[in-house]
């Protein structure tokens, strides 16, 4: 049951929704839903909620449909967790107060926990350091960037202490489920996820992405590897050589491999993933060009601004400039 100015009443769990502009519609709906439903097939108020806003009565989400904020960050603090909800390019948010008011819950002992972009402004706030955690795939390359001293995973979720972070999407409905069944017992935990048609719960330590042969439909699993390789080695890419070795194949049987399956060259490929990075980062992150041109494994920033120019049609610079909030 949702609650506005009212005191949160002690028996049930106190929850409360940071949510930031622009926050994901799908990973709010999965994040808050499950605990609608435990509170409807158990016939109990076990759960209560508010939401919380940075700034203004009003949040937008990322489909332009607006929610009622009950408070602002910093006024009150009666809560049991706390839920960061975020989309879009979450490194663009920067705001004192509310960083000031989530570091305070944590002295207070409240849970912090954060939804598909969350934990990057959980991380933003120092309140991931020492911590195992997650964020949505996409955000994945400037949070290591940025925050090198939260333990990042590429898990669906991670709950570590105090401290509950989701990649997002329908992912937050497996998390939820392993909370409920933490509070409530497996039964209420498996009714809420058949009432939500999940057949499936998924444990948090499942990856977000499919395999590259899974998503790309390849028929050739040495390609997939090789692919893999290739992601996992941005910032100092593997000869191509090495990459053959990957695939135990020749390095003329590797390249008939991508002119078949992928259209293009073995360079053309792993310049256009790292190329790719390097977009990512730009939008994400304050590096300058030049880190950026180092952390893609570009030799010079020139080098790198003039690919960069080849495959986007403008300058790095424009990239940044394109990205920042009107």
């Amino acid at each position: 049951m949702p609650d506005t100015d009212t005191p949160m009443d002690d028996r049930a769990k106190r929850l409360g929704f940071l949510l930031v502009p622009g926050f994901a519609t799908m990973s709010y709906a999965s994040a808050i839903e499950p605990f609608r439903a435990a509170n409807v097939l158990s016939g109990r108020e076990l759960y209560r909620w508010r939401h919380i806003s940075p700034a203004g009565t009003d949040v937008r989400s990322s489909t332009g449909l607006a929610y009622r904020a009950d408070h602002l960050a910093g006024d009150r603090s009666d809560y049991d967790t706390v839920f960061v909800c975020a989309g879009g390019n979450p490194a663009t948010f920067d705001d004192r107060r509310t960083f000031q008011w989530l570091r305070s819950l944590a002295r207070q002992g409240v849970a912090l926990g954060g939804v598909s972009g969350g934990p990057f402004i959980l991380a933003r706030a120092s309140l991931l350091d020492g911590y195992r955690c997650t964020v949505h795939w996409e955000h994945v390359p400037a949070f290591r960037e940025a925050f090198p001293r939260p333990e990042l995973t590429t898990a669906l979720y991670e709950i570590d202490r105090d401290r509950l972070t989701c990649a997002g999407g329908v992912a937050a409905l497996d998390m939820m489920h392993e909370l409920i069944e933490r509070e409530h017992g497996p039964e209420l935990a498996a009714a809420v996820s058949e009432w939500f048609l999940q057949t499936h719960v998924r444990a948090g330590s499942a990856n977000q992405l499919m395999t590259r042969h899974e998503r790309f439909g390849l028929a050739s699993p040495r390609l997939s590897v090789v692919i893999e390789a290739m992601e996992a080695n941005v910032e100092d890419p593997l000869p191509r050589e090495e990459l053959a070795d990957v695939a135990g194949v020749s390095l003329r049987q590797l390249e008939r491999l991508f002119a078949r399956h992928m259209k293009t060259s073995v360079d053309t490929h792993y310049r256009r993933l790292r190329l790719e990075r390097a977009r990512a980062l730009l939008r994400q992150t304050t590096l300058t060009v030049s880190e950026i041109a180092m952390a893609t494994g570009f030799v010079s920033p020139s080098h790198f601004s003039r690919s960069y120019k080849a495959r986007f049609g403008h300058a790095p610079a424009r990239e940044r400039e394109s990205a920042r909030p009107a």
